[in-house]
């Protein structure tokens, strides 16, 4: 019996060690099938993440594209009347120089006076709304970016590098320069 028993017993070795290998090749299987799953996982967060990278580069370049364009228009608009402005200075030099040359001590000539000097006055308050503003530097230091140097005199009056006449005078638009002021400076007399 002892021998009869001792091959059951190597039959029930078996058998679990079989069980035992069955268990091991199912739970490989199952570990095969979570890392696939796992590595299926890493390479869809990895794409997420790019596509929203992807996403957020194009958010910012449309936002920029917009403030791009914003300011595109508001530049079009603050100096669409840079050309008609500047055709219009004619206008003003002209007024201007009919009132220095105008004898002012004719009487006849009194309503004409006054009509030409109200006429300059509202011409120049109708382009100044729309940004248009005269610069009349008389006595003020040279500056180059807005003043034209048409002749340099000495003058032991005032400081070197100052306007001492203005011959025509300049015009800029909302802050732009439209025409620099044609200006006489001083120089220390030698």
């Amino acid at each position: 019996m002892t021998e009869q028993q001792q091959p059951n017993d190597n039959t029930t070795e078996q058998t679990a060690q079989t069980n035992e290998h069955a268990d091991t090749v199912e739970l490989s299987g199952e570990q095969a099938i979570i890392a696939k799953l796992e590595a299926e996982l890493a390479e869809a967060k990895a794409q997420v993440a790019e596509q929203q990278d992807v996403m957020l580069r194009i958010k910012a370049e449309s936002e920029n594209i917009r403030r791009r364009a914003s300011l595109d228009v508001e530049k079009a608009h603050k100096f669409a009347l840079e050309k008609f402005a500047g055709d219009l200075l004619p206008v003003v030099d002209n007024l201007e120089r009919a009132l220095g040359f105008i004898n002012r001590e004719d009487e006849a000539l009194k309503g004409v006076i006054e009509g030409v000097e109200l006429t300059l006055k509202s011409f120049l308050d109708t382009v100044a709304k729309f940004g248009v503003n005269q610069i009349d530097p008389q006595g003020q230091p040279f500056n180059p970016e807005l003043h034209q140097a048409m002749s340099i005199q000495p003058s032991a009056d005032v400081a070197p590098n100052t306007v001492t006449f203005v011959m025509q005078k300049g015009y800029e638009l909302n802050g732009r320069l439209l025409r620099p002021a044609m200006v006489g400076v001083s120089k220390a007399p030698e």
